[in-house]
């Protein structure tokens, strides 16, 4: 650390202490302009042994119980960075030398479990239900699901996920570790749009060390400083990934992308089935090319929001229509009628009763009529089923009438014969 930004961040701890009360507002506003603090006091984080870290880590936390909520979110954003050195001290086995850095992660936890009575905190999750609309989806657009999930909605069937309340804890041990660190990522999940992007780049970059450390592509990433493994837990690696969504769509597309396929890489060795589902649905929705938005302007995910008018049509069938529809027989046209609708089937009838004629042998002029009468129905059949009617129909019609007119004048059906 070099003499500058050490001078910059001892002005930084000696300005605090003398501040009065009421200029605390103005003094926080211009707090966060100042990036040479922001980036010395990085380095002091990333730097255990140093004499710094223990006032700086100390001032933190008097900024974060101040009440001022702009100096609440310059202490947050440094956290990625304070759960890696944490991480990174225990994976050593140097735990003496992380006793500041537990003591901050451990005051902003007990802070954020009760509210300002005092009193725990219950947070509660209402899990979107389809049958009310949002900017991803509209009702009506779902179809018959609508109707079923609309049903649920009218009973009071909203499912509601309930966090808390959380225990209060003095020291940080293997079994509460990632209880505390996956509340505290859950707190600067809550506050990323007014994360800079400093903040947002070292999140990123300490998803993917967290995740592959100890293991073969860590030589790949050229991570150096430590070869141990560093266990996480499934809702740990989940809430890391619900800041990396949000850092794919500010500006760190590129870092980002390499966090996502490291927590994926990890969440596989470690056969954990959340990270591995939601890691695999932002892949999936994340677009073909990089997303170079601007890091000044509004930060936020577009998306395609459905047009509020119906998509219904007014002559759409419903049960109600089915119910009060119907259907017609079609009735015989008249034999004077020459004219004869496309698609309909008629089969004229023949009578085969009495009519005078020879006496053939053995049947053979009915078997001739037979076939005549079969050409003439699979002909009529053939022209009602055939899609190119318009050009060919017509004549096909006209000379299934000829035959017809043909049997009916000039041939005598071999019926009943009277001698």
């Amino acid at each position: 650390m070099f003499t500058s930004e050490k001078g910059v961040v001892e002005e930084w701890l000696s300005e605090f202490k003398t501040l009065p009360e009421t200029s605390l507002r103005n003094y926080a506003t211009n707090l966060k302009e100042k990036s040479s603090l922001v980036s010395s006091l990085y380095k002091v984080i990333q730097e255990p042994q140093s004499e710094l870290l223990e006032p700086v880590c100390h001032q933190l936390f008097e900024f974060y119980r101040s009440g001022e909520e702009q100096l609440l979110r310059f202490t947050l954003q440094f956290l990625p960075e304070l759960i890696w050195c944490y991480l990174a001290v225990s994976a050593s086995r140097n735990v003496h030398r992380s006793g500041c850095i537990e003591a901050l992660l451990l005051g902003v936890y007990n802070l954020e479990i009760v509210d300002k009575q005092g009193h725990s905190k219950v947070l509660s999750f209402t899990i979107p239900s389809l049958s009310k609309p949002s900017v991803y989806h509209e009702p009506s657009s779902i179809g018959s699901m609508a109707l079923t999930e609309s049903a649920l909605s009218q009973h009071g069937l909203s499912k509601v996920v309930y966090s808390g309340p959380h225990p209060q804890r003095e020291m940080l041990t293997a079994q509460n570790r990632f209880e505390v660190l996956t509340f505290l990522l859950l707190c600067y999940n809550a506050a990323l749009t007014y994360m800079p992007s400093v903040s947002l780049q070292s999140l990123c970059q300490i998803c993917s060390r967290i995740c592959v450390c100890g293991y073969p592509r860590q030589h790949v990433r050229k991570y150096k400083g430590i070869n141990s493994r560093i266990p996480v837990s499934s809702g740990f690696m989940v809430q890391m990934l619900t800041g990396i969504y949000f850092a794919f769509y500010n500006g760190e597309w590129d870092l980002a992308q390499k966090a996502l396929d490291d927590i994926m890489y990890r969440a596989q060795l470690e056969l954990y089935p959340e990270p591995l589902l939601v890691a695999n649905a932002i892949k999936a929705s994340l677009p073909h090319g990089a997303m170079k938005s601007s890091k000044e302007g509004t930060r936020c995910i577009q998306v395609e929001i459905t047009p509020t008018s119906s998509r219904i049509s007014r002559n759409a069938v419903t049960s109600m229509s089915i119910r009060g529809h119907r259907w017609k027989r079609h009735e015989q046209p008249d034999n004077n009628n020459d004219t004869t609708e496309l698609g309909i089937l008629v089969i004229p009838e023949i009578s085969v009763t009495n009519v005078a004629g020879e006496r053939t042998g053995n049947g053979e002029k009915g078997r001739t009529l037979g076939e005549i009468d079969a050409q003439h129905i699979q002909g009529v059949q053939e022209t009602a089923t055939d899609p190119r009617t318009e050009s060919k129909g017509l004549p096909e019609i006209r000379r299934q009438k000829s035959v017809r007119k043909m049997m009916e004048d000039g041939i005598n059906s071999p019926g009943r014969v009277q001698f």
